[in-house]
């Protein structure tokens, strides 16, 4: 007969085996750790965003050796020299570094100093760079002004939706190889960029209709090495959605057209719609917008509009992977907009 102590199995108290077997925190690797600084180094997100405690856990095993590589892949990187991020965010990532690196109680680096004292003796200026990188190695680096709005315009900055649908588009590669692609309100032009950069299209036609957009736009299309004599060939129009013609439409002759936060006016969303219409009335193309949904009233104006039009849609999964930082709890929607089956010829 056995004791009646080893009868069943003994309760084990949650608290006391986690004590004594605590969990351990999956450790970062040092080259994943370097690869996010550089993500939002060269983006320029929020510093708030950026790992710090990291950098403590690692400099306390590597000191120095640490953030002289650390500098190497953001201020000290060879984009960085070519497209740099705005002088004030940079001043203000070195002072955070600097001041991390002292309360880690670290011999103090020259180099960083250095750094500092180079970004401090040069002159702000309304222009900045942020590079986006992708996942085939390259980069897609744009030129657009430090504040939100600038000259009665929101299109010199780059926003979620763009980003969002640029990663879309990465994972759906298929819907752009060989055809022509038609992007509305491209703004400074991550999207588009990003798509001739990594889905192969045969053409790809950049449009707006302010004439300072237009004038970054073209710069951006320039600086990441697009033309028209390139492959695929880009060009960038002026379109004016109250007065594009259907000759204009045929003649762009677009597979595929995209669209990213376009919807913000509501004074504007039944003239996107009335294209959107002419658009799919001229031949057979897939259109996709992808939207930040700030105001559903504005929004849902949107698609009442699109109704009115004889168009409807449908909400597709937004992409399954992260390509790049940006704020990803914003209420984002992507739809496919096509012909109604019964609507009128």
């Amino acid at each position: 007969m056995r004791p009646h102590w080893i009868v069943g199995k003994p309760e084990v108290n949650k608290h006391t085996w986690n004590m004594a077997f605590p969990k351990q925190k999956p450790q970062r690797k040092r080259e994943d750790v370097f690869k996010e600084f550089r993500e939002l180094f060269f983006s320029m997100n929020r510093l708030t965003s950026f790992p710090w405690t990291l950098i403590e856990e690692l400099q306390s095993n590597e000191g120095s050796e640490f953030i002289s590589e650390l500098l190497k892949q953001t201020c000290l990187h060879p984009l960085c020299g070519r497209f740099p991020p705005s002088v004030r965010f940079r001043r203000l990532f070195l002072s955070e570094l600097i001041k991390r690196q002292e309360a880690a109680g670290c011999e103090p680096l020259d180099e960083l100093y250095d750094a500092l004292a180079q970004v401090v003796g040069e002159e702000e200026t309304s222009d900045c760079y942020k590079s986006y990188f992708l996942p085939n190695g390259g980069a897609v680096s744009l030129l657009e002004n430090v504040a939100l709005i600038s000259e009665g315009t929101t299109g010199l900055v780059t926003w979620e939706a763009a980003l969002h649908l640029a990663e879309w588009a990465l994972e759906n590669q298929q819907l752009f190889s060989g055809r022509s692609v038609l992007e509305l309100g491209s703004g400074v032009g991550l999207t588009g960029i990003a798509v001739c950069c990594s889905c192969d299209p045969l053409r790809f036609v950049f449009s707006d209709c302010h004439p300072a957009v237009l004038q970054k736009l073209r710069e951006n299309v320039r600086l990441n090495g697009f033309g028209e004599q390139t492959s695929p060939a880009v060009s960038v129009e002026e379109l004016d959605w109250t007065t594009a013609t259907e000759e204009q439409i045929r003649r762009i002759g677009a597979d595929v057209v995209l669209a990213a936060d376009v919807v913000y006016d509501p004074e504007a969303a039944g003239s996107l719609a009335a294209l959107m219409l002419k658009i799919l009335s001229c031949g057979p193309a897939e259109v996709y917008v992808c939207s930040t949904v700030r105001n559903p009233q504005t929004y849902g104006g949107f698609k009442l509009q699109l109704e009115a039009a004889g168009l409807d849609h449908e909400v597709l999964s937004g992409p399954a992977g992260a390509v790049f930082p940006y704020h990803r709890l914003a209420p984002l929607e992507l739809i496919k907009v096509f012909r109604k089956p019964n609507a009128a010829e």
